[in-house]
Order: C-alpha cells, then sequence, then structure tokens
C-alpha cells in the first residue's frame, strides 16, 4: 500500500508541476498540489520507515513547530520579489515548489505520528486558517500585487486567490475532520 500512496503523491506532483507555469492561478495549482494534495499520500508512503520527517527530524516534526514551519514558507514565497524570482528564473521555481513539498511533508508527516493525533488535528486546523487566510488576502485584493504579470493580472490573482482559498481551506480541513474523528473513535474503542 505505501508503494501506492508514494506513486499516487508523485502522480500529482507532475500534475501540479505541468501547470506551474500557467500564470499566477497555474503557480497557485502546482503549489496547493504540492503541500495540501501530494504531500499527504507521500507522508503516507513514508509513514515508519528510515524516510520519515517525524523519525528523522523529532524536535521540528512536531505538528505546532512544522505548521509554524510551513506558514513560514508559505507566507515568504507570496512576497511580491520572491514571487518574481519564481515566476523568472525556473532554479527558483524548482526551488520554490521543493519546499512546498518538503514543508507539506513535514506537516503531514508531524500530524500523522501516532503520538502526535491531538496536536496534529489542532494543526491541520490552524493551517487551514491561515492558507484561507492568505488566499483570500490574494484574491480580494484591489489591484495587482504581483506586477510583473501580464496583462489581466489582477483577474489571474484574484482566481489563484481562489484556488489557494479552497484547495488549502478544504485539504486541510478535511484532514483535520477526518483524524479528529479517528481520535475520538479511538477514545470511543478505548473506553468501549
Amino acid at each position: 500500500m505505501k508503494r501506492v500512496w508514494l506513486m499516487l503523491g508523485l502522480a500529482l506532483l507532475s500534475v501540479g508541476w505541468a501547470f506551474s507555469t500557467w500564470g499566477m492561478t497555474g503557480h497557485m495549482v502546482a503549489h496547493m498540489i504540492a503541500v495540501a494534495v501530494a504531500a499527504p499520500p507521500i507522508a503516507l508512503a513514508l509513514q515508519g520507515t528510515r524516510f520519515d520527517p517525524a523519525i528523522r527530524l523529532p524536535r521540528i516534526a512536531t505538528p505546532l513547530a512544522a505548521a509554524m514551519i510551513e506558514a513560514v514558507v508559505v507566507w515568504g514565497w507570496h512576497v511580491p520579489a520572491l514571487r518574481r524570482l519564481a515566476d523568472h528564473a525556473p532554479v527558483w521555481l524548482v526551488t520554490e515548489q521543493a519546499s512546498f513539498l518538503a514543508v507539506g511533508l513535514l506537516l503531514w508527516a508531524a500530524v500523522l505520528a501516532p503520538r502526535h493525533r491531538a496536536a496534529g488535528v489542532a494543526a491541520l486546523l490552524v493551517t487551514s486558517m491561515h492558507m484561507t487566510l492568505l488566499g483570500a488576502l490574494i484574491g480580494l485584493a484591489p489591484r495587482p500585487l504581483y506586477s510583473h504579470h501580464d496583462v489581466g493580472a489582477l483577474a489571474d490573482q484574484q482566481m489563484s486567490g481562489v484556488v489557494m482559498l479552497l484547495v488549502g481551506g478544504v485539504a486541510y480541513l478535511c484532514g483535520g475532520l477526518a483524524m479528529l474523528a479517528r481520535l475520538l473513535q479511538a477514545k470511543e474503542e478505548a473506553h468501549a
């Protein structure tokens, strides 16, 4: 089953990469696939192996620490100067996408670790909130934040904000709710 999770995650990454050069919206699709859609199955594939970030990096692979690191990386790459770098230099685009995947893996590995179930729920819900906030800020901005984009920049930026708001908000919210359900079921079984 781990191999299936890994193949699914890698396939999703390749789909995301195909969108990465399609303006701001394509960038956001690639970003959200890397951090919120491909990272969970890859984290499941790595869980319990020597490549599991929760095992390799126990001090920073706690849910809250991983959520904070993920927030800094995601918000940092949306600073206009860094966004411009990623749009105009392939090496920075690869660096950006790799960092999104890395922090996504760190977060999902931390929240999936059996010892962090309750904290994992909180970390995913907090991540859902910050992704929703950033998506709303990008999507509702009255002017283009990324002036290096061409004609139609505001509409493209607004659509990218909607993608982040929906995918980021929904992926982390659903992950948090699924983990909460597992946590409550485990407590119910322990009391039965």
